[in-house]
């Protein structure tokens, strides 16, 4: 009899023990984080450069540079920004276009930063806004500009935008998240 009420105890302390290490514990999920504008327009993604198909390029980064490049050609043939260029157009002018390649490849780094891209290779490292839109400090950049050059230049932004296919009829959210980050610079940009 001692014997059963020690195996009987013994059975019981264990089933106990064993049902209390069954209890459910509720794990957290992560809550899921909303995508970064770059993963927006295209991630991480490698495909071929159609500017130089052997290298390989993130589809966010390709997607940037096609607005950029888009953009800077707006810009150049707005006749109202026109005075904020006048190196880089006598450079064109004379055939190099050395400035307008790392014009491009700057913007394009810095909207890459911007956008949330973590690529090291795509790293921006050019003059802070501030420096960079002051001809005191740049010698490429023609004149100061007013808060309406700003808004005219967010403008020929969403002109490129589009000619990339991104227009606020199909993607609103996406055009408006990349006008506020494009405001976000301008309290550096505007000087005048």
């Amino acid at each position: 009899m001692k014997t059963t009420k020690i195996i009987l105890g013994t059975a019981f302390c264990i089933a106990f023990f064993l049902s209390a290490c069954k209890k459910e514990t509720k794990t957290e999920e992560p809550a899921a984080t909303a995508p970064t504008l770059y993963e927006r327009v295209g991630g991480t993604k490698m495909v071929a450069d159609p500017n130089q198909p052997s290298v390989m390029i993130e589809t966010g980064r390709l997607t940037l540079r096609a607005v950029v490049d888009s953009a800077i050609l707006v810009i150049a043939g707005d006749a109202r920004l026109a005075k904020f260029f006048p190196v880089l157009f006598a450079e064109l002018g004379a055939g190099n276009s050395t400035g307008l390649m790392a014009l491009s490849k700057n913007f394009t780094d810095f909207l890459c930063l911007a956008t949330g891209c973590k690529n090291s290779a795509y790293a921006y490292t050019g003059k802070s806004m501030k420096d960079a839109h002051n001809p005191a400090t740049h010698n490429r950049m023609g004149v100061k500009a007013n808060a309406a050059e700003f808004d005219i230049f967010v403008g020929d932004i969403g002109i490129g935008l589009a000619k990339n296919g991104v227009t606020a009829a199909n993607n609103k959210q996406l055009v408006d998240d990349l006008v506020a980050l494009l405001y976000t610079t301008k309290a550096d940009i505007v000087q005048n």
